[in-house]
C-alpha cells in the first residue's frame, strides 16, 4: 500500500511518503490493546509521523466484532519509512505473541476456527 503521493486528507510537501498498514483482529478489545501497546511509543525520528486509528466491522455495536487496526505513517524519504515500519512490524509481532500466548479471546477464537 505505498503511497508516495500522500493522499491521507492534507497534502504535506515535507513527508511526502506515506504508507498505511491495516491490520486485521478478532474483536475490537483486541485491537485496542494493540493500539494502546503501540501507540505508548513516539517515533524516534522527527522526519517520521505517525497516527493509529481503529476501524471496527460493520456491526460495531457487537464487542466480539472484528475490528481493524490502521497504522498511518508519513516521512521525508522512502529510507526513513521502512526503517520506522519495521520497528513497528517488531513492536507488532511481539504484542500479537504475547496476546497469543496471554489472552483469552485469540485463545477462545483460535479454538472456534479449528471446529
Amino acid at each position: 500500500m505505498a503511497d508516495n503521493n500522500n493522499n491521507n486528507n492534507t497534502p504535506d510537501d515535507g513527508f511526502p511518503c506515506s504508507l498505511t498498514i491495516d491490520v486485521p483482529f478478532p474483536t475490537q478489545r483486541l485491537a485496542s490493546v494493540a493500539h494502546k501497546a503501540l501507540a505508548v511509543d513516539q517515533e524516534l525520528s522527527p522526519l517520521v509521523r505517525r497516527t493509529f486509528s481503529i476501524d471496527d466491522a460493520d456491526d460495531a455495536s457487537a464487542a466480539s466484532a472484528a475490528s481493524v487496526l490502521r497504522v498511518h505513517y508519513k516521512a521525508t524519504t522512502n529510507r526513513m519509512l521502512r526503517v520506522a515500519v519495521n520497528g513497528l512490524m517488531e513492536s507488532l509481532n511481539l504484542v500479537v505473541e504475547v496476546m497469543e500466548e496471554l489472552d483469552v479471546d485469540v485463545l477462545e477464537h483460535r479454538h472456534q476456527d479449528s471446529h
